[in-house]
């Protein structure tokens, strides 16, 4: 089981525990501001932006070509940038904290 914590834009801190599927999934399922998941997943919208806490980085990875491609294109992207739907829920991401940015 992984405990993930979300701060939103408006600093609501949403803390959550899921065991499998995607972050973006289970941002959803809390109902986190700011995650809405256009496109289901599939990366092809950057609806679920989110920077990954500097600590916590090396626990989610680096994004893949795809996921990189469409995160340059993002206003608020940096070096901490990831989609939350290409980050897999595993016992490896618990205790991340995820900042939203939209």
């Amino acid at each position: 089981m992984a405990k993930i914590t979300f701060i939103t834009s408006d600093n609501e801190t949403i803390v959550t525990e899921a065991s499998s599927g995607s972050v973006m999934e289970l941002a959803k399922e809390y109902n986190v501001n700011g995650i809405d998941g256009d496109c289901g997943g599939v990366c092809s919208c950057a609806t679920c932006h989110v920077h990954v806490a500097a600590g916590d980085f090396d626990k989610v990875g680096a994004p893949g070509e795809i996921e990189a491609d469409m995160l340059e294109l993002e206003d608020n992207y940096n070096e901490h940038s990831r989609l939350c739907c290409q980050i897999d829920i595993s016992d490896a991401i618990d205790g991340v904290t995820l900042h939203v940015v939209n």
